[in-house]
């Protein structure tokens, strides 16, 4: 099997030295030919990514946060290759989505042992997504988020709770499977996936393999409903909220007053003021874990817990 590995050295917040040598050391083990590749500006990952595949490789690792996997996924799109994703972001929404460990050397044996998936994705006018695309807050968060120069989890919640006091909601007209709705929204959400990454979990009942996307509408609210609404998105519950309406479809187009930013799995970009989103079923290949227990996932949460009160700690107690 032909490999490359794609790092991005700059994204997300771990340290990347010893990635390299772990891919080296599992390639040579399982008798792959292998390369590594650096990025070195945006775009440079879909660059080398459409390359190597033209060269004739048969997996492509990605080694970064969720801009980085987005960038290479999409170049993979119905191709024969298959993605194995290295998470090294801030939120890793399809590692997570896809169950894949945090842990980089435990990630490594997900692609090891070679299990493949085939996933669908998304297009929001003509841009791939993975996960999630948004307008609204969940947007406008995202745009703050990418000038912060830290990232992280408490830049993140810091991003959201002062978006929250200034931000207004705005009315959309819907076209869902060619049925209109039009409401006045804090957010309108698309779900390929179940989350945004960090386990924050926008559309519970998405499936990533089923050829519908999950639509997730967020009307108005007050500050006492984000107690109830903070605890119900990392609990999966989010779509109990009396706040929420969700729907299946194949189809979605949003229409606002205005152009604006919208987010594709996080990353924000500036769009028309009509967003038309499609599905692509059955799109891409990805090394899965071989089954998921709730042990696991149970054991791999506090694992996370455990390493960011390692790192954040002695900020705390400074």
């Amino acid at each position: 099997m032909r490999v490359q590995a794609i790092i991005n050295p700059i994204s997300g917040v771990g340290s990347k030295r010893k990635i390299p040598k772990m891919i080296e050391v599992m390639c040579a083990n399982a008798g792959y030919d292998l390369s590594l590749a650096f990025t070195e500006y945006a775009g440079h990952a879909s660059f080398i990514t459409r390359r190597e595949i033209e060269r004739g490789a048969d997996c492509i690792i990605a080694v970064g946060g969720d801009g980085t996997v987005n960038e290479i996924a999409r170049s993979m799109i119905h191709t024969n290759a298959t993605l194995g994703i290295i998470p090294m972001g801030s939120g890793n929404g399809l590692a997570r989505e896809l169950h894949i460990p945090m842990d980089p050397k435990r990630a490594l044996d997900v692609i090891s042992r070679g299990k493949e998936a085939v996933i669908d994705c998304c297009r929001a006018n003509d841009r791939a997504f993975f996960c999630t695309c948004g307008v609204g807050f969940d947007a406008a968060v995202s745009q703050k988020f990418a000038g912060q120069k830290r990232r992280g989890s408490l830049t993140y919640i810091k991003s959201t709770i002062e978006e929250y006091l200034s931000y207004k909601p705005e009315v959309y007209d819907l076209l869902i499977d060619n049925c209109q709705v039009k409401e006045k929204a804090f957010l309108v959400a698309c779900g390929n996936a179940s989350q945004y990454g960090n386990n924050a979990y926008i559309a519970p009942q998405a499936n990533i393999q089923d050829g519908q996307m999950d639509v997730t509408i967020l009307s108005p609210f007050t500050p006492i409903d984000i107690p109830a609404l903070a605890i119900q998105l990392f609990t999966k519950q989010i779509d109990k909220n009396s706040k929420i309406k969700t729907m299946k479809a194949h189809s979605l187009s949003i229409i606002r007053n205005n152009p604006g930013v919208m987010h594709l799995d996080g990353e924000p970009v500036m769009a028309d003021s009509r967003i038309d989103i499609s599905m692509i079923p059955h799109s891409l290949k990805v090394f899965t874990p071989e089954t998921v227990s709730l042990r696991k996932e149970v054991h791999e949460l506090f694992g996370e817990i455990s390493r960011f009160m390692d790192k954040r700690l002695p900020f705390i107690f400074r």
